[in-house]
């Protein structure tokens, strides 16, 4: 069963038991355009604990707010019953939910025209008490009544109105604009795990370039991502940047990330240059270039705190922190030994770090030459030569009668890199060569 074939199953119930049922919200608006929805929402005068009866396996997750989740194996379908929200002193939850009589009513409180329109499941009609089929015709982004007032009751709606703008390339409507302008300094109330998620789709979507530049232009990028917004004007040595200052370069990158690209590709992406506008030199102080000395240590703390600040989990804070620190090594590549090369490409996923590679020369000189260096290593080099298994371990180290400590991982490294090298081959002759080198050594130093 599909998602759109729940929803119409759902739908269908509440219509049989004598309740309105009408899909709602971006699936509809997906649908007028010709889209596939992703989901599908229901609106309906059946109470939460009425949908709950007839569907008892499905979710009360939000029913408190009117919202109930019906569940068929990978798909979901929210039910919210119609209702007119009174207060929300937390600009997010409405203080109290009063139910609403009919869909007029219920679509009053919802946030933007586009997503205010409904359709009869069964007809196929369009209703629309907003003028959302208009907006989608002019292309605009426009919030339903007083823009003030949808954006006191969810801060979120800011980022929002920002994402579906970049999304669908619409312009926000004048009054819109206006007002996210006078209230993005109340955008840092949004709990951090919902403006990672906001940002994140906004990053993810095909469309981060302009999604940027729209945060910016509102003011919304300077309350978010006040280190990101720093880069605006941070002018960089022309003869490996001829595109611009780092915000320039950024944005290049951000522009070439396609939808549904991995979320922590594209925040390494904006992330990787952060430590360049607290690092910059000019060239009036370095008597020849500018610098950025230290910049991919600065920037990698600075993305972890950022990361950290918003949330993110434990294994992408990682990562993304990892493609900040590592994006520059590639101009080293083709002095590396192999071991480090090796080394080097045995990251965690580390086609990321090389698809960055790529977008970050692309948006500079665009010269390709490391990153086809290193594709053509991996296209050419066999899995066992760059992962190969030991050829020793502790244990073989304590029959050479090496004493247990932290020096084993370094003997071991030292092993392995030599292996990566090719200089050994088997057991025996890295037994050999630890003996030679570590175990000989030791005993004409008295060490053990």
């Amino acid at each position: 069963m599909s998602g759109r074939e729940l929803a119409l199953q759902v739908s269908r119930r509440l219509r049989e038991q004598g309740f309105q049922a009408l899909f709602v919200g971006g699936c509809v608006r997906d649908l007028v355009l010709g889209r596939e929805p992703a989901d599908f929402d229901v609106a309906t005068d059946a109470t939460p604990d009425q949908v709950l009866a007839l569907f008892p396996n499905s979710l009360a997750v939000g029913a408190q707010f009117g919202v109930v989740v019906v569940v068929d194996g990978e798909h979901r379908v929210e039910v919210a019953t119609f209702r007119s929200d009174v207060g929300y002193s937390d600009g997010r939850h409405p203080d109290r939910v009063a139910y609403a009589r009919s869909a007029q009513e219920d679509v009053q409180r919802r946030d933007f025209t586009i997503n205010g329109l409904l359709m009869n499941p069964e007809s196929g009609e369009i209703l629309d008490y907003v003028g959302g089929r208009a907006d989608l015709k002019t292309c605009l982004i426009r919030a339903i009544g007083e823009p003030s007032r949808r954006f006191a009751e969810d801060k979120l709606r800011m980022l929002r109105a920002v994402r579906f703008a970049a999304r669908f390339g619409y312009a926000i409507e004048a009054g819109t604009f206006a007002a996210i302008h006078d209230h993005a300094a109340e955008v840092p109330r949004i709990s951090a795990e919902r403006m990672r998620e906001e940002l994140t789709k906004l990053l993810t979507e095909g469309a981060a370039r302009r999604g940027f530049e729209l945060l910016d232009e509102t003011g919304l990028l300077e309350q978010v991502l006040p280190e990101v917004s720093r880069m605006k004007g941070v002018e960089q040595p022309p003869q490996f940047h001829p595109e611009g200052d780092v915000w320039i370069h950024t944005r290049m990158m951000l522009e070439m990330l396609p939808a549904g690209c991995s979320p922590t590709l594209a925040w390494g992406a904006l992330f990787h240059d952060v430590g360049k506008p607290p690092t910059f030199v000019p060239e009036s102080v370095t008597g020849s270039r500018i610098r950025f000395d230290g910049h991919v240590e600065v920037g990698a703390r600075m993305a972890e705190e950022i990361c950290r600040r918003l949330r993110f989990s434990n294994e992408d804070t990682d990562q993304v922190v990892a493609l900040v620190s590592n994006h520059l090594r590639f101009k080293d590549v083709p002095q590396m030994r192999p071991a480090t090369l090796k080394r080097f490409v045995r990251l965690p996923r580390f086609a990321e770090h090389l698809e960055l590679h790529r977008l970050d020369c692309l948006s500079s000189h665009r010269n390709l030459g490391t990153h086809d260096f290193v594709r053509r290593f991996l296209e050419e080099t066999p899995e066992e030569q760059v992962r190969p298994a030991r050829l020793i371990t502790g244990d073989d180290l304590l029959e050479l009668g090496l004493t247990p400590g932290p020096r084993f991982a370094e003997i071991l490294k030292a092993v392995e890199d030599a292996q990566l090298d090719s200089q050994l081959t088997s057991k025996g002759e890295a037994m050999e060569w630890v003996r030679r080198h570590f175990v000989e050594h030791s005993l004409g130093s008295g060490k053990s």
